[in-house]
Protein backbone atom coordinates (compact mmCIF):
# COMPACT_ATOMS: atom_id res chain seq x y z
CA UNK A 1 0.00 0.00 0.00
CA UNK A 2 2.90 2.65 0.77
CA UNK A 3 4.57 1.71 -2.54
CA UNK A 4 1.16 2.50 -4.35
CA UNK A 5 0.82 5.37 -1.77
CA UNK A 6 4.60 6.24 -2.99
CA UNK A 7 3.35 6.24 -7.02
CA UNK A 8 0.40 9.02 -6.79
CA UNK A 9 2.74 11.16 -4.85
CA UNK A 10 5.55 10.77 -7.57
CA UNK A 11 2.46 11.15 -10.20
CA UNK A 12 1.17 14.77 -8.21
CA UNK A 13 4.37 16.02 -7.48
CA UNK A 14 5.22 15.67 -11.89
CA UNK A 15 1.77 17.38 -12.22
CA UNK A 16 2.55 20.25 -9.76
CA UNK A 17 6.19 20.54 -11.50
CA UNK A 18 4.77 21.10 -15.09
CA UNK A 19 1.94 23.19 -13.76
CA UNK A 20 4.01 25.97 -12.42
CA UNK A 21 6.15 25.78 -15.88
CA UNK A 22 4.01 24.99 -18.88
CA UNK A 23 3.47 28.18 -19.92
CA UNK A 24 7.14 29.18 -20.07
CA UNK A 25 8.27 29.35 -23.50
CA UNK A 26 11.34 31.01 -25.55
CA UNK A 27 13.26 33.23 -23.32
CA UNK A 28 11.57 32.77 -20.03
CA UNK A 29 13.06 29.33 -20.12
CA UNK A 30 16.79 31.03 -19.50
CA UNK A 31 15.83 34.55 -18.00
CA UNK A 32 18.85 36.61 -16.73
CA UNK A 33 21.93 34.99 -14.93
CA UNK A 34 21.27 35.66 -11.68
CA UNK A 35 22.54 33.96 -8.21
CA UNK A 36 19.10 33.08 -6.98
CA UNK A 37 17.57 31.48 -9.78
CA UNK A 38 18.31 28.72 -11.89
CA UNK A 39 17.26 28.37 -15.93
CA UNK A 40 14.08 26.79 -15.89
CA UNK A 41 15.19 24.95 -18.65
CA UNK A 42 18.19 23.29 -16.41
CA UNK A 43 16.05 23.04 -13.43
CA UNK A 44 13.52 20.66 -15.41
CA UNK A 45 16.15 18.49 -16.40
CA UNK A 46 17.75 18.85 -13.37
CA UNK A 47 14.62 16.99 -11.66
CA UNK A 48 15.02 13.90 -13.64
CA UNK A 49 18.73 13.62 -13.79
CA UNK A 50 18.28 13.72 -9.70
CA UNK A 51 15.33 11.24 -9.51
CA UNK A 52 17.05 8.51 -12.11
CA UNK A 53 20.25 9.10 -10.51
CA UNK A 54 18.80 7.82 -6.84
CA UNK A 55 15.80 5.34 -8.26
CA UNK A 56 17.34 4.05 -11.29
CA UNK A 57 21.05 4.13 -11.58
CA UNK A 58 22.43 3.71 -7.90
CA UNK A 59 24.08 0.79 -7.97
CA UNK A 60 24.82 -1.39 -4.65
CA UNK A 61 28.36 -0.92 -4.91
CA UNK A 62 27.76 3.07 -5.01
CA UNK A 63 28.84 3.13 -8.82
CA UNK A 64 26.50 4.51 -11.52
CA UNK A 65 24.99 2.84 -14.57
CA UNK A 66 24.20 4.83 -17.63
CA UNK A 67 21.56 7.97 -17.79
CA UNK A 68 18.90 7.31 -20.80
CA UNK A 69 20.08 10.93 -21.67
CA UNK A 70 23.86 11.09 -23.20
CA UNK A 71 25.41 13.20 -21.72
CA UNK A 72 23.26 14.04 -18.51
CA UNK A 73 25.85 14.10 -15.65
CA UNK A 74 27.77 17.00 -17.07
CA UNK A 75 24.76 18.57 -17.76
CA UNK A 76 22.51 18.35 -14.47
CA UNK A 77 24.89 17.62 -11.97
CA UNK A 78 24.52 20.41 -9.24
CA UNK A 79 27.56 19.72 -7.11
CA UNK A 80 29.62 19.61 -10.50
CA UNK A 81 27.79 22.29 -12.62
CA UNK A 82 29.38 25.59 -11.51
CA UNK A 83 25.40 27.69 -11.08
CA UNK A 84 26.53 30.96 -13.52
CA UNK A 85 27.32 28.31 -16.22
CA UNK A 86 24.38 26.53 -16.04
CA UNK A 87 22.69 29.75 -18.71
CA UNK A 88 25.78 28.43 -21.49
CA UNK A 89 25.44 24.87 -21.02
CA UNK A 90 24.03 22.86 -24.48
CA UNK A 91 20.84 22.10 -22.95
CA UNK A 92 18.82 19.73 -24.85
CA UNK A 93 15.05 21.77 -26.29
CA UNK A 94 12.09 21.19 -24.36
CA UNK A 95 10.36 18.49 -25.68
CA UNK A 96 13.56 16.48 -25.40
CA UNK A 97 13.75 17.94 -21.23
CA UNK A 98 9.93 16.52 -20.72
CA UNK A 99 10.47 13.51 -22.68
CA UNK A 100 13.50 12.54 -20.45
CA UNK A 101 11.74 13.67 -17.55
CA UNK A 102 8.99 11.08 -18.25
CA UNK A 103 11.12 8.26 -19.48
CA UNK A 104 12.18 8.02 -15.76
CA UNK A 105 9.46 8.45 -14.11
CA UNK A 106 7.76 5.54 -15.83
CA UNK A 107 10.55 3.65 -14.69
CA UNK A 108 10.69 4.44 -11.27
CA UNK A 109 7.54 3.80 -11.36
CA UNK A 110 7.64 0.28 -12.91
CA UNK A 111 10.04 -0.37 -10.43
CA UNK A 112 8.26 0.32 -7.55
CA UNK A 113 5.31 -1.87 -8.96
CA UNK A 114 8.16 -4.87 -9.15
CA UNK A 115 9.67 -3.86 -5.33
CA UNK A 116 7.05 -2.48 -3.50
CA UNK A 117 9.10 -4.00 -0.10
CA UNK A 118 12.43 -2.89 -0.91
CA UNK A 119 12.73 -0.67 2.22
CA UNK A 120 16.16 1.17 0.50
CA UNK A 121 14.69 1.50 -2.70
CA UNK A 122 11.52 3.58 -0.79
CA UNK A 123 13.91 5.55 0.60
CA UNK A 124 15.22 7.03 -2.54
CA UNK A 125 12.27 7.20 -4.09
CA UNK A 126 10.55 9.44 -0.93
CA UNK A 127 14.31 11.34 -1.34
CA UNK A 128 13.53 12.19 -5.20
CA UNK A 129 9.94 12.92 -4.44
CA UNK A 130 10.87 15.97 -1.96
CA UNK A 131 13.73 16.73 -4.13
CA UNK A 132 10.68 17.54 -6.73
CA UNK A 133 8.55 18.89 -4.31
CA UNK A 134 11.28 21.66 -3.32
CA UNK A 135 12.09 22.56 -6.72
CA UNK A 136 8.45 23.35 -7.39
CA UNK A 137 8.53 25.53 -4.56
CA UNK A 138 11.59 27.29 -6.13
CA UNK A 139 9.56 27.48 -9.50
CA UNK A 140 7.49 29.45 -7.66
CA UNK A 141 10.43 32.08 -6.60
CA UNK A 142 12.01 31.80 -10.05
CA UNK A 143 8.57 32.92 -11.70
CA UNK A 144 8.31 36.05 -8.96
CA UNK A 145 11.96 37.17 -9.06
CA UNK A 146 11.83 37.23 -12.66
CA UNK A 147 7.88 38.88 -12.55
CA UNK A 148 6.19 36.23 -14.45
CA UNK A 149 2.36 35.38 -14.00
CA UNK A 150 1.21 34.08 -10.85
CA UNK A 151 1.08 30.24 -11.83
CA UNK A 152 -2.46 30.13 -9.41
CA UNK A 153 -3.57 32.43 -8.12
CA UNK A 154 -3.11 35.42 -5.75
CA UNK A 155 -3.12 35.80 -2.31
CA UNK A 156 -6.48 35.93 -0.33
CA UNK A 157 -7.37 39.30 0.89
CA UNK A 158 -9.49 39.66 3.90
CA UNK A 159 -9.40 39.93 7.83
CA UNK A 160 -7.78 37.84 10.39
CA UNK A 161 -5.73 39.79 13.05
CA UNK A 162 -4.05 38.46 15.70
CA UNK A 163 -1.99 40.13 17.98
CA UNK A 164 -1.38 38.62 21.18
CA UNK A 165 1.57 36.07 22.61
CA UNK A 166 1.01 32.62 23.75
CA UNK A 167 3.02 31.89 27.14
CA UNK A 168 4.92 28.44 27.33
CA UNK A 169 6.67 27.14 30.38
CA UNK A 170 10.27 25.43 28.60
CA UNK A 171 11.75 23.04 30.27
CA UNK A 172 13.48 19.77 28.71
CA UNK A 173 12.42 19.23 25.22
CA UNK A 174 13.14 17.33 22.67
CA UNK A 175 14.46 18.85 19.61
CA UNK A 176 14.87 17.08 16.20
CA UNK A 177 13.01 14.12 14.08
CA UNK A 178 12.25 10.78 16.28
CA UNK A 179 13.51 7.62 15.28
CA UNK A 180 11.06 5.45 13.34
CA UNK A 181 8.75 8.44 12.45
CA UNK A 182 9.08 7.82 8.45
CA UNK A 183 11.13 10.08 6.34
CA UNK A 184 13.33 12.79 7.52
CA UNK A 185 16.67 14.34 6.52
CA UNK A 186 19.98 14.30 7.85
CA UNK A 187 19.54 17.59 9.69
CA UNK A 188 16.53 16.57 11.45
CA UNK A 189 18.16 13.70 13.37
CA UNK A 190 17.69 12.68 16.13
CA UNK A 191 15.57 13.87 18.48
CA UNK A 192 18.31 15.51 21.35
CA UNK A 193 17.01 16.90 24.71
CA UNK A 194 17.64 20.59 25.34
CA UNK A 195 16.64 22.96 28.16
CA UNK A 196 14.78 26.45 28.06
CA UNK A 197 13.72 29.15 29.43
CA UNK A 198 10.22 30.20 29.80
CA UNK A 199 9.42 32.68 26.47
CA UNK A 200 6.20 33.97 25.25
CA UNK A 201 5.85 34.00 21.42
CA UNK A 202 3.53 35.56 19.26
CA UNK A 203 0.55 33.90 18.15
CA UNK A 204 0.90 34.77 14.72
CA UNK A 205 3.51 35.96 11.81
CA UNK A 206 4.17 39.73 11.64
CA UNK A 207 1.49 41.54 9.05
CA UNK A 208 2.09 43.90 6.53
CA UNK A 209 0.74 46.50 8.57
CA UNK A 210 2.71 45.58 11.49
CA UNK A 211 5.60 45.68 9.36
CA UNK A 212 5.19 49.03 7.35
CA UNK A 213 4.74 50.53 10.36
CA UNK A 214 8.73 49.79 11.10
CA UNK A 215 8.97 50.97 7.41
CA UNK A 216 7.19 54.16 8.06
CA UNK A 217 8.57 55.10 11.25
CA UNK A 218 11.79 55.05 9.66
CA UNK A 219 13.24 51.53 10.44
CA UNK A 220 15.25 51.52 7.21
CA UNK A 221 17.42 54.99 7.91
CA UNK A 222 17.97 54.08 11.85
CA UNK A 223 21.39 52.42 11.81
CA UNK A 224 20.69 51.47 15.81
CA UNK A 225 18.25 48.75 14.97
CA UNK A 226 20.91 46.63 12.33
CA UNK A 227 23.39 44.45 12.59
CA UNK A 228 26.99 45.47 10.97
CA UNK A 229 26.14 43.08 8.41
CA UNK A 230 22.50 43.64 7.89
CA UNK A 231 23.78 47.50 7.35
CA UNK A 232 26.12 46.73 5.04
CA UNK A 233 23.66 44.64 3.11
CA UNK A 234 20.67 46.99 3.79
CA UNK A 235 22.46 49.97 1.22
CA UNK A 236 19.71 52.36 -0.56
CA UNK A 237 16.56 49.71 0.86
CA UNK A 238 13.66 51.39 1.75
CA UNK A 239 11.28 48.51 2.04
CA UNK A 240 10.89 44.68 1.63
CA UNK A 241 12.21 42.96 -1.34
CA UNK A 242 9.11 43.96 -3.80
CA UNK A 243 7.65 46.73 -1.93
CA UNK A 244 7.45 50.14 -3.80
CA UNK A 245 5.94 53.39 -2.90
CA UNK A 246 4.09 55.56 -5.69
CA UNK A 247 2.01 58.84 -4.25
CA UNK A 248 2.92 58.11 -0.54
CA UNK A 249 0.92 54.66 -0.50
CA UNK A 250 3.28 51.13 -0.27
CA UNK A 251 2.39 48.63 -2.82
CA UNK A 252 3.97 45.16 -3.97
CA UNK A 253 4.57 43.45 -6.49
CA UNK A 254 3.20 39.68 -6.59
CA UNK A 255 4.62 38.07 -9.52
CA UNK A 256 3.39 40.15 -12.92
CA UNK A 257 1.09 42.78 -10.84
CA UNK A 258 1.39 45.11 -8.69
CA UNK A 259 -0.77 45.39 -5.75
CA UNK A 260 -2.10 47.01 -2.62
CA UNK A 261 -0.30 45.48 0.77
CA UNK A 262 -2.74 43.11 2.58
CA UNK A 263 -2.68 44.64 6.08
CA UNK A 264 -3.19 41.17 7.12
CA UNK A 265 -1.63 38.94 5.31
CA UNK A 266 1.90 38.00 6.37
CA UNK A 267 4.67 40.35 5.64
CA UNK A 268 6.65 38.09 2.56
CA UNK A 269 10.38 38.52 0.84
CA UNK A 270 11.78 39.86 3.92
CA UNK A 271 15.58 38.25 4.78
CA UNK A 272 16.47 37.69 7.90
CA UNK A 273 19.09 41.15 8.21
CA UNK A 274 15.07 42.25 8.03
CA UNK A 275 13.42 40.62 10.34
CA UNK A 276 16.44 41.20 13.18
CA UNK A 277 16.06 45.07 12.34
CA UNK A 278 11.59 44.81 13.20
CA UNK A 279 12.65 43.11 16.31
CA UNK A 280 14.93 45.54 17.32
CA UNK A 281 12.48 48.27 16.36
CA UNK A 282 9.54 46.39 18.49
CA UNK A 283 11.57 45.18 21.51
CA UNK A 284 11.29 41.89 20.79
CA UNK A 285 13.71 38.73 19.05
CA UNK A 286 13.30 36.41 16.89
CA UNK A 287 12.53 32.51 18.31
CA UNK A 288 15.07 30.02 18.44
CA UNK A 289 14.70 26.97 16.30
CA UNK A 290 13.69 24.70 19.37
CA UNK A 291 11.41 27.85 20.77
CA UNK A 292 9.78 27.65 17.57
CA UNK A 293 9.69 23.77 17.43
CA UNK A 294 8.73 23.83 21.18
CA UNK A 295 6.15 26.20 20.35
CA UNK A 296 4.79 24.20 17.28
CA UNK A 297 4.33 20.98 18.99
CA UNK A 298 1.25 18.68 18.94
CA UNK A 299 0.04 20.56 15.66
CA UNK A 300 -3.29 19.34 14.94
CA UNK A 301 -4.54 17.38 11.62
CA UNK A 302 -5.02 20.05 9.33
CA UNK A 303 -2.45 22.80 8.64
CA UNK A 304 -2.73 26.19 7.58
CA UNK A 305 -2.15 27.00 4.30
CA UNK A 306 0.16 24.24 2.66
CA UNK A 307 0.05 23.30 -1.11
CA UNK A 308 -1.88 26.41 -1.58
CA UNK A 309 -2.11 29.24 -4.28
CA UNK A 310 -1.16 32.33 -1.91
CA UNK A 311 -0.93 34.01 1.38
CA UNK A 312 -4.11 34.55 3.86
CA UNK A 313 -5.03 36.40 6.70
CA UNK A 314 -2.92 35.79 9.52
CA UNK A 315 -5.95 34.88 11.54
CA UNK A 316 -7.24 32.12 9.38
CA UNK A 317 -6.66 28.53 10.05
CA UNK A 318 -8.03 28.72 13.24
CA UNK A 319 -8.28 24.35 13.07
CA UNK A 320 -4.55 24.73 12.49
CA UNK A 321 -3.60 26.10 15.83
CA UNK A 322 -0.79 24.46 17.44
CA UNK A 323 -1.60 22.76 21.51
CA UNK A 324 0.44 26.05 22.69
CA UNK A 325 -2.72 28.24 20.50
CA UNK A 326 -0.01 29.68 17.84
CA UNK A 327 -1.72 30.07 14.48
CA UNK A 328 -0.16 28.96 11.16
CA UNK A 329 2.71 27.37 12.25
CA UNK A 330 2.64 24.73 9.39
CA UNK A 331 1.76 27.06 6.39
CA UNK A 332 1.63 30.89 4.89
CA UNK A 333 5.14 31.68 4.88
CA UNK A 334 8.11 30.44 6.20
CA UNK A 335 9.34 31.74 8.96
CA UNK A 336 13.05 32.78 10.16
CA UNK A 337 14.82 31.87 13.23
CA UNK A 338 17.39 33.16 15.39
CA UNK A 339 19.16 29.85 15.07
CA UNK A 340 22.65 29.36 12.95
CA UNK A 341 21.75 26.20 11.05
CA UNK A 342 24.20 23.73 12.29
CA UNK A 343 24.15 19.66 12.59
CA UNK A 344 22.68 17.94 15.47
CA UNK A 345 24.90 16.21 17.81
CA UNK A 346 26.02 12.84 16.59
CA UNK A 347 24.94 14.40 12.86
CA UNK A 348 25.81 11.91 10.18
CA UNK A 349 25.75 12.35 6.25
CA UNK A 350 22.50 11.08 4.77
CA UNK A 351 23.84 9.22 1.39
CA UNK A 352 22.67 13.00 -0.35
CA UNK A 353 25.79 14.50 1.51
CA UNK A 354 25.78 17.70 -0.62
CA UNK A 355 22.07 18.31 0.96
CA UNK A 356 23.24 19.48 4.52
CA UNK A 357 26.19 19.90 5.49
CA UNK A 358 28.14 22.38 3.06
CA UNK A 359 25.95 25.00 4.40
CA UNK A 360 26.64 24.31 8.02
CA UNK A 361 27.59 27.85 9.70
CA UNK A 362 26.96 30.06 6.88
CA UNK A 363 22.81 29.70 6.85
CA UNK A 364 20.32 30.91 8.69
CA UNK A 365 17.07 28.52 9.43
CA UNK A 366 13.74 28.65 9.13
CA UNK A 367 10.69 26.70 10.06
CA UNK A 368 7.22 25.56 9.00
CA UNK A 369 6.54 25.94 5.35
CA UNK A 370 4.95 28.41 2.84
CA UNK A 371 1.21 28.30 1.02
CA UNK A 372 4.03 26.66 -2.17
CA UNK A 373 5.23 23.93 0.14
CA UNK A 374 3.22 20.42 -0.69
CA UNK A 375 1.73 19.61 2.78
CA UNK A 376 3.80 15.59 2.44
CA UNK A 377 6.93 17.33 2.86
CA UNK A 378 6.70 19.81 5.82
CA UNK A 379 6.46 18.55 9.67
CA UNK A 380 7.56 20.04 12.68
CA UNK A 381 10.65 19.39 12.51
CA UNK A 382 11.96 19.77 9.10
CA UNK A 383 14.49 22.50 9.05
CA UNK A 384 15.06 24.95 6.05
CA UNK A 385 18.03 26.90 5.52
CA UNK A 386 19.28 30.12 3.66
CA UNK A 387 21.66 32.73 3.54
CA UNK A 388 20.20 36.08 5.80
CA UNK A 389 20.20 38.16 2.93
CA UNK A 390 17.92 36.06 0.89
CA UNK A 391 14.50 37.76 0.37
CA UNK A 392 13.58 36.10 -2.43
CA UNK A 393 12.01 33.14 -1.00
CA UNK A 394 7.94 33.45 0.90
CA UNK A 395 9.45 34.10 4.06
CA UNK A 396 8.68 36.18 6.98
CA UNK A 397 8.71 35.73 10.94
CA UNK A 398 7.11 35.77 14.14
CA UNK A 399 8.43 37.38 17.45
CA UNK A 400 9.04 36.84 21.05
CA UNK A 401 9.07 38.95 23.73
CA UNK A 402 12.48 40.01 25.80
CA UNK A 403 11.99 38.98 29.29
Amino acid sequence: MFAESLSQQLRDARGRTRLLTRDLEGPQLFGPKLAIVNPVLWELGHVAWFQELWCLRLRSDESLSGSVLDGADALYDSAKVAHDTRWDLPLPGLSVTLEFQDRVLERVLARLEREPDNEWFLYLVQLALFHEDMHAEAFHYTRQTLGYADPLDPDHAGKGGLDEDVELSGGEFLLGAARNSGFHFDNEKWAHRVELKPFRIARAPVTNAQFLEFVRDGGYRRRDLWSPEGWKWKDRARGPRYWVERDGEWRERRFDEEVRLGGNLPVMHVNWHEANAYCRHSGRRLPSEAEWEMAAGFSRVTPANLGGSGRVPVGEFAEGDSAAGCRQMLGNVWEWTSSTFAPYPGFVCDPYREYSEPWFGTHKVLRGGSFATPSRLITNTWRNFYTPDRGDIFAGFRTCAIE
